[in-house]
C-alpha cells in the first residue's frame, strides 16, 4: 500500500466508524424478537406476525415497540450519515452506493415509524381481531402499520440488493461482496414465502407458517446489516 493510500485510509477511519457502530447496533436491536424464545408471549412464532409481539394488547408490547424504535432510529442515523459522507466525497458517490444507503435510511425511518403505529390486537392469533380487521372496525393504525411495514421492507430490499451490487461492481466491502449475494437470494426467497403466506391468510386460507417466513425474512435483514457494519468497519469507507 502506498503512503498516499495509507493516509487516505487514516483520514476516513474517524468518520466511518460511527456508521459501522450505528448499523451494527441497529442490527442487534432488530433481532430483539428472538426474546420470545425465553419470554412467555403467548404467541405462536410459526403462525403469527413478528409485529404482533408489539401489539397494544400484548403484555410485552411496550418492550418490543421500544426495541423496534431503537433499531429503526439507529439504522436511519447510520444510513443518513453514510449518505452525507457520499455527498461530501464525490469520488465515492457511485449510483449503486447512493441507492443502497438511501434504502437503508428508508428502512430505518419506516421501522421507527412502525413502533408508533402498533397493531391494537393480534389478527393471526385472535379470530375476533381478524374479523374486526376484515370489517374495518380496527383503529386506523392497522392500515398505517401495513404501509410503514411495507416501506420498511422495501427499503431493506433496496439496500440489500443495491449495496451488494455496489460491493461487487466497485470492488468495495470484500466481506459483503463475498457473502452478500447468498444473503440476497435467501432474503428474496423468504420475502416470496412471506408475501404468499400473507395473501393466503388474507384470503382466509390459513397462515401457511406466515410467522416462520417473516421471522426468517427479518433475521436475514439483521444478518445483512451486521455484515454491512463489519464491512464498513473493516474497509473504513461508506
Amino acid at each position: 500500500m502506498s503512503i498516499r493510500s495509507r493516509d487516505n485510509s487514516a483520514r476516513t477511519a474517524p468518520h466511518s466508524w460511527p456508521v459501522a457502530a450505528l448499523i451494527g447496533l441497529g442490527a442487534a436491536a432488530y433481532t430483539a424478537w428472538v426474546l420470545e424464545v425465553v419470554l412467555s408471549t403467548g404467541l405462536n412464532p410459526i403462525e403469527t406476525y413478528v409485529s404482533e409481539l408489539a401489539a397494544q394488547d400484548q403484555p410485552l408490547g411496550g418492550l418490543f415497540r421500544a426495541t423496534d424504535f431503537t433499531a429503526g432510529l439507529l439504522a436511519f442515523l447510520g444510513g443518513a450519515l453514510a449518505l452525507l459522507r457520499l455527498v461530501r466525497r464525490p469520488e465515492s458517490r457511485r449510483p449503486w452506493a447512493v441507492v443502497g444507503w438511501a434504502g437503508v435510511t428508508l428502512f430505518g425511518a419506516a421501522t421507527a415509524a412502525d413502533a408508533w403505529l402498533p397493531l391494537s390486537c393480534t389478527p393471526t392469533a385472535d379470530p375476533e381481531c381478524a374479523a374486526r380487521e376484515t370489517a374495518g372496525l380496527v383503529p386506523a393504525t392497522h392500515q398505517a402499520h401495513a404501509v410503514s411495514s411495507s416501506l420498511a421492507m422495501t427499503g431493506a430490499l433496496v439496500g440489500i440488493v443495491a449495496l451488494t451490487v455496489a460491493a461487487r461492481r466497485y470492488g468495495w466491502f470484500a466481506p459483503l461482496a463475498r457473502f452478500g449475494p447468498a444473503v440476497v437470494v435467501l432474503e428474496l426467497l423468504a420475502t416470496v414465502w412471506t408475501l404468499s403466506a400473507i395473501a393466503l391468510f388474507t384470503a382466509g386460507r390459513g397462515t401457511w407458517a406466515l410467522g416462520a417466513g417473516q421471522r426468517l425474512q427479518v433475521l436475514l435483514v439483521a444478518v445483512w446489516l451486521a455484515l454491512l457494519a463489519y464491512s464498513v468497519h473493516k474497509e473504513r469507507r461508506t
